[in-house]
């Protein structure tokens, strides 16, 4: 064997050291989830910077010829009980909802041994730092520099895990400035303060403009207060309220209903000094927002129920039982992809063929997405990580804190699923951070980022996807029109006039408003059977342009299945807005079967004798100078809308289509067009020179084309979409499923073939790929949110294997004993074979 030093000299041509910019894997393996600290530790390449571990360091040997590797392997520091000889200040408990920043969470407090050497392939030659020191000084110094860049250098991991995240971070009130307060000689004691109409002592707010103090919001549990301050923002319209003993020399907690939300006020000491009150002399006795917040997410009891707390859940472990690390805030991703990686389409693509993929992979496989979805599922299914962690750890650990555990006896060593986050997150607003998500949207994230990355080959997405028809009679006429479209999920609406306990719930209410502390907390008891009488029900379409008599008039929509997928997704849409538009989740209960037969919802296309609207497009909204093509909008009403929060072109959208008509007809316009594929899409004027229809065929994207056409259509069919709405992918394969009819006819002459030579070189258009069969189900899945919104609170899944339900938290994986089936958020269904 060659001395080391040669050995060391023959390859320093190819150790860098990391500058600045430079991708350092050195917490994670880039093709399984080893780490230092896992047996064999992380070997970190000394020119890529890819971290591999023992099983797969020499295939990257192999594939790029790369010799010197850092191997690093990391033990936990063994502390002492008591903590008094160790010369460490005892753990911080976190008094600020943030990560990465002073108060917040600390996810740098678990101190590890690390051991460090150089590992030259292919004879596996180590050089620690003493070797080091008897080398030549261009060998020592080149090496020396690369090692301590690549341990001093921030791991991708570690960035992405401690990326500052600030739950705290609040804007300046636009009432702040110029806030009228009444001259009504009120003054506010220093203590000893009740609620004006209910006496509730605790949760109270003063409204800023005339001194009132009244209770705060009640919570989604029952306790809190009783809305008396909101309500009397609603009947007066006066913004800001101060909490109650939070204020101090350094501020206070300031909430804006208006804004609906915590903000700043830059001149608090002088709008609480109008009411008498000396914030230089004011000591805080309640808690803040936050530490309530945070005081939730480190207990249990609110949440019990979704959790099964209140039960000693027996761990489980194995294949397809492993737990995932919450990378704060990031349960909504550990609960999807649990349920995801049941199914046989996505185990059959990423996992069985994990080897076959790894294979292929890319130079950087940190990049690649079909080599980290796989990496994932088969960190889920092969059992290899669904170990006891061996060390409880820190009680302050972020994953437990945002997971809100009960205990940390029965967790796993788990996989945490960082690549995989940052890969499917990156360049997305919301998936990149550490912010709570709406975990129905990540779905169809995902879902979307597999459909792009499966232009050839089996696509597990298919499973989902359904065609959906749209019936509308115009009620003038009786002349019908019908549409097609593609979707991948059921939203089930939830009728709360149907509640089979509205005495309980009346009761309930009026002695919470009576400020009875002792009232019961009473849930909605919803029908499963109403939920899709709602959904089936014709819906009433005021503004409809009808063809057949060329004006507005009345038409009723009946929607249908016109497929039935292999696995239904059914979300229930407990999410919604108030009389004041503020955005609310409805506390419901609903007996969602564990089967499911949605036969009487097929859609069953034109009926006998029924004709069909003319297809004639709406006229444009035109100014009385008919030589001007462009729609005059309302530009005050638009700015209200977006003021609340809509997106511009949907605002725009809404002012067109109901003609100018005021703010009322708008809002209700958005209200019943939000879950449209196009409803923050630019708004396509009819007319204009530069609209839809207008895009010439080079300019296309690539991309969008052959995501059309790996669903099943032609590459003229995509164009003529993609074409039809200004190249806009969302918008163009909503407008292909309503033109089945017009495609299959189509003259194919716009690529520069003949209408001739096209029918003669090629078969009739396939049409779009979906999966059909009976719509008989059985329920397999469920993921449950706790929490009053989809941006915060906290996911869970229950996933039934081998007829035992299972309920996945984070990195706990426990034999389930009461499934609450009736308090989920989305439902997974699976098809029964006839």
């Amino acid at each position: 064997m060659a001395d080391v030093g040669e050995v060391l000299m023959s390859v320093l041509s190819t150790i860098r050291v990391p500058k600045p910019g430079d991708r350092v894997h050195k917490d994670e393996c880039a093709l399984s989830f080893s780490t230092p600290e896992s047996e064999g530790g992380l070997y970190v390449c000394m020119n890529s910077f890819l971290g591999f571990g023992s099983q797969y360091v020499d295939r990257h040997h192999a594939r790029s010829g790369q010799r010197a590797y850092l191997h690093i392997t990391r033990t936990r520091k063994k502390e002492d009980d008591s903590n008094s000889g160790s010369g460490h200040p005892p753990k911080k408990k976190p008094t600020r909802l943030a990560i990465g920043i002073e108060g917040g969470f600390d996810v740098e407090q678990d101190q590890y041994e690390e051991d460090v050497k150089v590992v030259i392939w292919p004879d596996r030659q180590e050089v620690t730092s003493e070797d080091l020191a008897t080398m030549p000084d261009v060998v020592r110094e080149r090496v020396s520099l690369s090692m301590a860049g690549i341990m001093a250098a921030d791991s991708v991991s570690h960035t992405l895990q401690v990326q500052q995240w600030d739950g705290e971070v609040r804007q300046e009130s636009r009432h702040a400035a110029d806030l009228k307060q009444l001259e009504n000689g009120i003054k506010i004691p220093p203590s000893g303060w009740r609620c004006e109409v209910c006496d509730l002592q605790e949760n109270l707010w003063m409204n800023l403009t005339d001194g009132k103090v009244l209770c705060g919001r009640r919570y989604f549990d029952g306790s809190g207060g009783n809305n008396h301050a909101l309500l009397h923002f609603q009947e007066t319209g006066y913004p800001l309220a101060v909490k109650l003993g939070t204020i101090t020399p350094d501020g206070a907690d300031v909430y804006s209903y208006d804004e609906d939300d915590m903000v700043l006020d830059s001149k608090l000491p002088e709008h609480l000094s109008h009411f008498g009150i000396d914030m230089m002399t004011m000591e805080k006795t309640e808690r803040t927002m936050t530490e309530l917040e945070i005081a939730v997410n480190q207990r249990v009891g609110e949440w019990e129920v979704i959790q099964e707390s209140g039960t000693t859940l027996r761990p489980l472990f194995g294949p397809g039982l492993t737990g995932m690390k919450n990378l704060g805030n990031s349960c909504y991703l550990n609960s999807v992809m649990q349920v995801l990686f049941t199914i046989p389409d996505f185990q059959n693509k990423y996992v069985s063929n994990i080897d076959k993929i790894i294979n292929e992979a890319p130079s950087d496989p940190t990049q690649d997405f079909k080599t980290q979805v796989a990496k994932l599922g088969y960190g889920l299914l092969s059992g290899e990580y669904s170990k006891p962690a061996p060390d409880p750890g820190d009680e302050n650990d972020i994953s437990d804190t945002f997971g809100i555990y009960s205990q940390k006896l029965g967790d796993q060593i788990g996989i945490a699923p960082q690549m995989f986050k940052a890969l499917v997150g990156r360049g997305h607003p919301e998936f990149s951070t550490n912010r709570q998500q709406d975990a129905q949207e990540f779905l169809l994230h995902f879902i979307n980022m597999v459909e792009r990355n499966c232009r050839s080959g089996p696509n597990p997405s298919e499973a989902f996807r359904f065609l959906v028809e749209e019936r509308i009679v115009c009620q003038q006429s009786q002349k019908a029109k019908y549409t097609q479209r593609v979707d991948y999920i059921v939203q089930l609406p939830v009728p709360m006039d149907q509640a089979t306990n509205t005495e309980e719930l009346q009761e309930a209410e009026r002695r919470h408003e009576e400020g009875d502390s002792s009232a019961p907390t009473v849930r909605a008891q919803i029908p499963f059977t109403a939920c899709m009488a709602a959904l089936s029900e014709p819906e009433t379409l005021t503004d409809f342009w009808s063809s057949a008599v060329q004006a507005k008039t009345t038409a009723t929509k009946t929607t249908r299945f016109a497929s039935f997928p292999d696995y239904l997704v059914i979300q229930i849409k407990k999410f919604t807005f108030g009389l004041d538009w503020v955005p609310k989740k409805l506390d419901v209960s609903i007996d969602v079967p564990d089967t499911l037969d949605l036969s009487a919802l097929l859609a069953t296309g034109q009926q006998p004798g029924e004709e069909l609207l003319p297809e004639v497009a709406p006229p444009p909204l035109m100014t009385p100078d008919v030589e001007v093509k462009a729609p005059v909008l309302d530009d005050s009403t638009v700015s209200q809308l977006c003021e609340m929060g809509f997106p511009l072109e949907a605002c725009r959208k809404a002012v067109y289509y109901t003609g100018n008509t005021g703010i009322d007809a708008a809002m209700n316009w958005i209200m019943s067009h939000m879950d449209d594929p196009d409803f923050s899409a630019p708004l396509v004027l009819p007319g204009c020179s530069s609209g839809p229809g207008t895009t010439p065929t080079e300019s296309l994207s690539e991309e969008h084309l052959a995501t059309i056409v790996s669903m099943g259509f032609s590459r003229d069919q995509a164009t003529k979409a993609l074409r039809a709405t200004s190249n806009i992918l969302d918008r163009a394969v909503d407008w292909i499923f309503s033109h089945l009819d017009d495609l299959e006819s189509m003259d194919v002459s716009e690529g520069g073939r003949s209408a001739a030579e096209s029918e003669g070189g090629r078969d009739p258009p396939p049409g779009p790929r979906v999966r059909d069969g009976p719509g008989k189900y059985e329920l397999f899945a469920f993921i449950s949110h706790m929490g009053t919104s989809t941006m915060c609170g906290h996911y869970v899944c229950h996933i039934k294997k081998d007829q035992q339900w299972v309920i996945f938290n984070d990195q706990k994986v426990c034999a389930s004993e009461k499934p609450p089936k009736d308090l989920g958020y989305l439902y997974f269904y699976r098809r029964v074979a006839e």
